[in-house]
């Protein structure tokens, strides 16, 4: 399984997020039904954009691209995203890709220009628009693109390699200094970890085109074989109903989120509750949904024994959701059906673990865990108790407030004080 990873000119936003939890939970699906899973995450530590941005801080682009990577290897371990078994960078497999580019002129698929750059001539590759099904009409022959990023109105020629001036970015080869384009880093990277033909490539459904397009179109020009069994392609997120977009200023990074006082894996959770293959739409009042779902459920399963028994009748109905083309929000609304159930305490905490090694909310670190009070907390607690008693609700709102600072809310019921810790 090859997925597409992080450009690392920026931080990751929350659109790339959903992303990364989407292909992280196609794993585990595969997993749970049995399937050992060799997965390859790209990381394209050059491009365009980064070279922009090394030349506009005076950085090199090693330099200027190591704290958005390690920040995004940061946001990974927060969202409880499985590791890849591979993160292979553009930048270690330059020469891997010179000679891929070879054997594609040598094949008659690729062209050099006078500057030195070198195209893929899509009138050769008979099935080019085969994955984004390209009317044959809306092909450009005989003319070129040179930037990696463009819509299907610009169906042309793309650039494998991209002379570059002397002064500029680029490595030695044998059209003269260049870089790679960004479509011949993922054949070369997927082909070389995976082999000329593997199982599964995802990502985000803006990559379907140009870059799963052109990736075909060159893997199996270069190899005569098919290149990926299944592509699967996740939606976008929508932030208020709008396209994500820093000039719209709804444009969040997942520190973002943190910053307003929200856990990481509440946007796990949000994302949960959307099928991969519809659009998101990101509120504020839809995370705060998502993290009081996620609170409460750590709140109850604090209180449940530790498994003991089999896997109850809710297990095959989430599992056959979950292997439903991915229906995990069918899957969620199974797995609140058996905690809200008469089973067993320990049946429901069996069948609990088993969902969660699908849904990645970390649960067991909750399962059978009371709440661990300090015993300054505890005595703030009795006092506001006795506070109540009396009658003096000032005072009782007072010491509410002193126990709230120390990171412990307060419900009353009637069998007395229930105590949640603040998430």
């Amino acid at each position: 399984m090859y997925t597409c990873g992080p450009t690392t000119y920026d931080f990751a936003h929350i659109g790339n997020l959903r992303t990364f939890i989407f292909e992280d939970i196609l794993q585990r699906v595969l997993e749970v039904n049995g399937y050992q899973v060799k997965r390859v995450m790209n990381i394209t530590d050059i491009d365009d954009k980064i070279i922009k941005g090394a030349r506009e801080k005076g950085e090199g682009i090693s330099e200027f691209s190591a704290p958005f990577e390690k920040a995004f290897f940061e946001d990974l371990e927060k969202l409880n995203i499985k590791s890849a078994n591979f993160y292979p960078k553009a930048t270690e497999h330059i020469g891997q890709m010179i000679k891929y580019i070879e054997e594609l002129i040598k094949r008659g698929l690729a062209y050099q220009e006078k500057d030195g750059s070198v195209y893929f001539d899509i009138s050769k590759f008979e099935t080019y628009g085969k994955l984004s099904q390209l009317n044959k009409q809306q092909l450009k022959h005989g003319t070129r693109i040179l930037s990696d990023e463009y819509s299907k109105d610009d169906v042309q020629d793309f650039a494998l390699w991209k002379a570059v001036e002397e002064d500029e970015v680029g490595y030695d080869s044998p059209w003269g200094k260049g870089r790679p384009g960004w479509h011949i880093e993922c054949s070369v990277m997927s082909q070389q970890y995976l082999g000329d033909t593997f199982d599964i490539h995802a990502g985000g459904v803006d990559l379907l085109f140009p870059h799963h397009e052109n990736e075909i179109a060159q893997s199996e020009g270069k190899t005569g074989k098919k290149f990926v069994n299944s592509f699967v392609e996740g939606e976008h997120l929508l932030v208020d109903g709008q396209k994500m977009a820093k000039s719209a200023g709804n444009f969040y990074k997942l520190k973002d989120l943190e910053d307003r006082g929200f856990d990481p894996l509440s946007f796990r959770y949000l994302v949960l509750t959307s099928h991969y293959r519809d659009k998101l739409n990101f509120t504020w009042k839809s995370l705060e949904a998502a993290q009081n779902a996620l609170n409460n459920l750590r709140d109850e399963i604090r209180a449940w024994e530790q498994p003991k028994g089999d896997v109850g009748q809710f297990w095959q109905e989430f599992l056959e959701a979950a292997n439903n083309d991915l229906n995990i929000p069918q899957a969620v609304g199974v797995f609140w059906q058996m905690v809200n159930s008469d089973n067993t305490i320990s049946s429901k905490a069996t069948t609990i673990l088993e969902m969660d090694k699908i849904l990645g909310l970390g649960l067991e670190e909750y399962l059978g865990k009371p709440l661990a009070i300090p015993t300054n907390v505890m005595k703030l607690i009795s006092q506001r108790e006795e506070m109540r008693k009396s009658g003096d609700f000032a005072k009782s709102d007072q010491l509410r407030e002193k126990i709230k600072k120390l990171g412990f809310e307060i419900e009353d019921t009637n069998s007395g004080p229930k105590i949640k810790k603040q998430h």
